[in-house]
C-alpha cells in the first residue's frame, strides 16, 4: 500500500489517486505528483500603478489625492509611505502614514520608489 501525500492546499490527509492525478475530497484540489512547483502555496503578486511588483517593507508614493473615509482629511499626492505590509483583500496595503496613523491603501493608487 502506497502512502499518498497530504493536500498542498488544505493539508488534508484524505487524498486519493484518480488516474495520474491526486485529488483532495475536502477542497477538490487536483495536482500531479510529478509537478513539484504546484505543491507550493500560490502567492498573489501585488503590483503598483506602474506594474512593479510590491513586497513587504517597500517604500511607495501616493499618486493621487485620497480622501480619508470618515473625516474631511486628504492624503496628498506625493505622500511617501515607508515600510508597507501586503495583505489580502480589497485594500491590499497596510501602512502607517505620518500625521494620519494606520491606513489601508489600494495598490493601484501608489507607485514604488
Amino acid at each position: 500500500m502506497s502512502i499518498l501525500p497530504n493536500c498542498p492546499k488544505c493539508h488534508s490527509e484524505y487524498t486519493y489517486e484518480d488516474g495520474s492525478f491526486l485529488v483532495c475530497p475536502e477542497c477538490a484540489h487536483e495536482w500531479s505528483p510529478e509537478n513539484e512547483s504546484e505543491n507550493h502555496d500560490d502567492k498573489k503578486v501585488i503590483r503598483d500603478s506602474n506594474g512593479n511588483e510590491l513586497q513587504d517593507g517597500d517604500t511607495v508614493t501616493v499618486i493621487k489625492d485620497l480622501k480619508v473615509k470618515g473625516t474631511s482629511s486628504v492624503i496628498k499626492i506625493g505622500t511617501k509611505v515607508k515600510g508597507i505590509r501586503l495583505v489580502d483583500g480589497d485594500h491590499d496595503i497596510d501602512c502607517k502614514i505620518d500625521g494620519f496613523g494606520a491606513m489601508k491603501l489600494k495598490s493601484e493608487f501608489v507607485k514604488k520608489v
